[in-house]
């Protein structure tokens, strides 16, 4: 079948699968596409979060192909989907079944998110990325830039773009009822894997259910080490993007989409000051705090981004009269503060309390669900359906993964948005990209 017709296929059944989706079970769901032409989905990483994004594609079309480094988890993915055709690299996956796939979903550790997904890209196939998009600031754009080049539906798993609390929030900043925002404090309770040290000493075996040059894919070859994987690679520089990466996506999206923090002036880094010697060139500090400096942009003052990882928190003056909690964000307005204490900015409250009883929120657009506009995006053909899709999810990134330049700077930077490249401190550009071992460029 050609893609126009498939196109035509998958447009058709977009209405009619978003109203099963809502409200009904998956059964009913998958008797409704099957009379229609089905999205064929290869799952790139299918356990961890990989699990929940593999089997959202199965609810939402057919999964044509598993791959994952681990053999382990490989076969237990097959066990639950055995039409599936199994593999271990995900190039040789693309490569064999290019004809065969129309999209793809990434789960992976941070450092091959962009790898995997520029190659099915440059294939057409739209993508379904775990957040933090990249593992860079350069391969954001790149995969920004791709998205917009081919046309392709995109959505990043940064799933509190879809909950109510979220929109709203964005549409009451928007609409001006918190008057001008001039500055915003978002911290978390990252990281809970170890961090802040140097390499581990020794070697162990590789498992043999492991792939480990699978698993290093761009990064340069190491001895494996039970210290990386299946959960700990975050913490590392090679493979993960630290308690930033991991979590901003989440936790600045309502504040930075509603206040268009994007492309900031400068970024300064506070890290834990025994972060030094063999633990900064291997892995992130215990602890940090990063703060983005915002020109103004349209009608909005600049503003200030603080971000606090690791136990620190804001000034306790800014918590009056709320209960301090391990994450967190405040938008502080003239007029009003919005604090939430949910990592997806899924609940909030405006304070002080007592002078915003009687407040009339305004309305926004209730999301089917988050993979549910990726699904219906495709089948329609309007990657703008998918909300958090590459060209908004790609300007976040690029603004959170900042944030993890001028740490590993160690110094203040200033950005150059266009150009993508630090002004002031030279040596720092090595950051804002990476070197890629043979076979896995971007």
């Amino acid at each position: 079948m050609s893609r126009a017709t498939r196109r035509d296929f998958l447009k058709q059944s977009a209405a009619l699968s978003t109203a099963v989706w809502v409200g009904s079970s998956t059964q009913t769901f998958a008797k409704a596409r099957a009379a229609n032409e089905a999205i064929r989905f290869a799952v790139i990483g299918v356990d961890g979060k990989g699990a929940s994004d593999r089997d959202d594609a199965g609810r939402h079309g057919d999964i044509v192909a598993l791959c994952d480094i681990d053999e382990e988890r490989l076969e237990k993915a097959a066990a639950r989907y055995p039409m599936a055709k199994k593999f271990t690299d995900f190039r040789k996956m693309l490569d064999e079944l290019e004809g065969g796939i129309d999209a793809v979903t990434v789960s992976t550790p941070d450092h091959t998110h962009a790898p995997a997904a520029v190659r099915a890209m440059k294939m057409g196939k739209h993508c379904f990325c775990q957040k933090p998009l990249t593992y860079t600031v350069r391969e954001a754009r790149i995969l920004r830039e791709l998205a917009e080049e081919k046309k392709l539906c995109t959505q990043m798993g940064n799933q509190g773009t879809s909950t109510g609390g979220h929109r709203e929030g964005i549409a009451i900043i928007q609409k001006g009822d918190l008057g001008q925002v001039k500055e915003v404090h978002i911290w978390t309770n990252r990281p809970i894997w170890p961090q802040g040290g140097g390499r581990p000493v020794g070697t162990e075996p590789i498992p043999p259910h492991i792939h480990w040059d699978l698993f290093l894919g761009p990064a340069p070859e190491r001895p494996y080490h039970s210290a990386y994987c299946p959960f700990k690679w975050r913490g590392w520089l090679d493979f993960g993007t630290g308690a930033l990466g991991d979590m901003a996506c989440h936790t600045m999206n309502m504040s930075v989409s509603a206040l268009k923090l994007y492309d900031p002036i400068s970024i300064e880094a506070t890290p834990d000051p025994e972060w030094m010697g063999e633990g900064r060139k291997e892995s992130y500090p215990k602890f940090s705090q990063i703060v983005y400096h915002f020109g103004k942009r349209g009608d909005m003052e600049p503003c200030t981004l603080t971000w606090y990882d690791g136990g620190k928190r804001p000034p306790e003056m800014l918590h009056a009269p709320i209960k301090q909690g391990a994450s967190g964000s405040l938008v502080v307005g003239e007029k009003g503060t919005m604090f939430s204490d949910n990592d997806y900015h899924g609940t909030y409250t405006i304070l002080p309390e007592d002078k915003w009883k009687e407040y009339k929120k305004p309305e926004y657009i209730q999301s089917p669900g988050h993979f549910t506009e990726f699904a219906n995006a495709i089948k329609e053909g309007k990657p703008e359906l998918a909300l958090s899709n590459f060209s908004n999810a790609g300007r976040l990134t690029e603004t959170v993964l900042l944030g993890n330049v001028a740490l590993r700077a160690g110094s203040k930077v200033e950005w150059d948005a266009v150009n993508m490249k630090v002004t002031n401190l030279p040596d720092a550009n090595q950051y804002v990209t990476r070197e890629y071992r043979k076979g896995w460029e971007v």
